[in-house]
């Protein structure tokens, strides 16, 4: 495997240093006071090419590969992890699940709109009672004529409230039944479907997570993705494309943070010296840039094994698991770093702080991904 930038990686990562100088960084402590979603940012996004970056270029999409997405994402983490999350689960969730099982005619209906940012998209799969469990989940769709009624609610969703579209995993059958679970596109404006309470998050505050709420939601026929008892394999598989995604936000993180860490300790003079010309910080700095390294070739041999079409049910919770726990640990190290500053909004570590966490968290916690690798060396 070559790990050598591509020139359209190197393009992507200095187009997204540009742009985020002039579009992101100017507001998004802003945004994060406020929790608010920028959603003129993923327009601008989709202008660019990067809210359909694997979306083939006869649906409207930039016609690229998994290791430009992964560049894509880790730039944009780099700077906010808020809009690197957003621009993620837009990609690799909705339209991935809607790329990679919707027939020709639904594909040529919505993928367009979503690659060019000009619907926001989300993936309903989580519910309050069911995260890690979702084999058990409440949300039901009955069949009625050619269409089907979808009753129940969906929980930490992104974009639950603001998307204009959204792939959402009901029940259809026995509960427990892994086939008994089926994968539907429900558009905004659908009588019965509607966005609920905005969860207040201790970091990623600029990307907006929410509850879905269906109540007597009527959605034809036509909006299956696949058949009927194929969403839960279904959204296994985009989830092992979904954990590329979340390798690359903790990716993008943690080299943010230890950027700035390790320009602050070059700039910060105690007892007559940088504090880098410690040992003990110097041995910080030392630790942070070899596991991110590690954590960069787990996370590229994933993209490239994606992008080859070869199963990365292992080596995706490989790079997931690992890259977010070296992301919080590199983040938890540059709050050291910086001292009391550190501790205050006036410089970025406590906001890679933050943000961090959830990558041990979303799309499948650091425990599922354990569970995930032992099953894959045990068999």
């Amino acid at each position: 495997m070559d790990l050598t930038f591509t020139e359209n990686q190197k393009m992507i990562a200095q187009m997204i240093r540009d742009f985020g100088a002039k579009h992101i960084k100017p507001d998004m402590m802003k945004w994060d006071e406020s929790q608010e979603f920028p959603v003129h940012v993923f327009k601008a996004l989709g202008e660019l090419g990067l809210m359909g970056v694997l979306v083939p270029t006869e649906y409207g999409g930039s016609g690229f590969g998994y290791l430009e997405y992964v560049t894509a994402i880790a730039e944009l983490s780099k700077i906010d992890g808020s809009i690197g999350l957003s621009m993620a689960a837009h990609n690799s969730l909705c339209t991935g699940h809607i790329l990679a099982f919707g027939n020709e005619e639904q594909k040529m209906k919505w993928l367009p709109k979503l690659a060019t940012a000009e619907w926001i998209g989300a993936w309903g799969l989580t519910e309050p009672n069911t995260g890690s469990d979702s084999g058990n989940m409440r949300t039901t769709a009955v069949k009625d004529g050619d269409h089907w009624v979808i009753n129940g609610a969906k929980n930490f969703i992104t974009h639950g409230k603001s998307g204009n579209i959204a792939v959402v995993i009901v029940r259809t059958g026995e509960v427990g039944d892994s086939h008994g679970m089926t994968a539907f596109v429900v558009e905004r404006g659908t009588p019965g479907f509607e966005g609920g309470r905005k969860e207040d998050k201790l970091g990623m505050r600029a990307s907006e997570t929410t509850e879905m709420i269906f109540t007597d939601c009527r959605v034809h026929e036509s909006n299956m993705l696949g058949k009927e008892g194929e969403g839960f394999i279904q959204a296994m598989k985009v989830l092992d494309g979904g954990r590329i995604s979340i390798a690359a936000l903790s990716l993008g993180i943690a080299q943010g943070a230890f950027e700035a860490a390790l320009a602050y300790s070059k700039e910060r003079h105690q007892f007559n010296k940088p504090i880098s010309d410690f040992q003990g910080i110097a041995f910080k700095l030392a630790d942070m840039a070899t596991e991110i390294e590690a954590a960069s070739l787990l996370t590229y041999r994933a993209a490239d094994m994606k992008n080859k079409g070869l199963n990365v049910n292992k080596e995706s919770a490989f790079a997931k698991y690992y890259a977010s726990e070296v992301c919080v640990r590199a983040a938890t190290e540059g709050v050291q770093i910086f001292g009391g500053y550190g501790y205050t909004k006036d410089y970025p570590a406590e906001k890679y702080y933050r943000d961090s966490k959830l990558c041990t968290i979303g799309e499948g916690t650091s425990e599922i991904q354990k569970l995930v690798i032992s099953r894959a060396i045990l068999k």
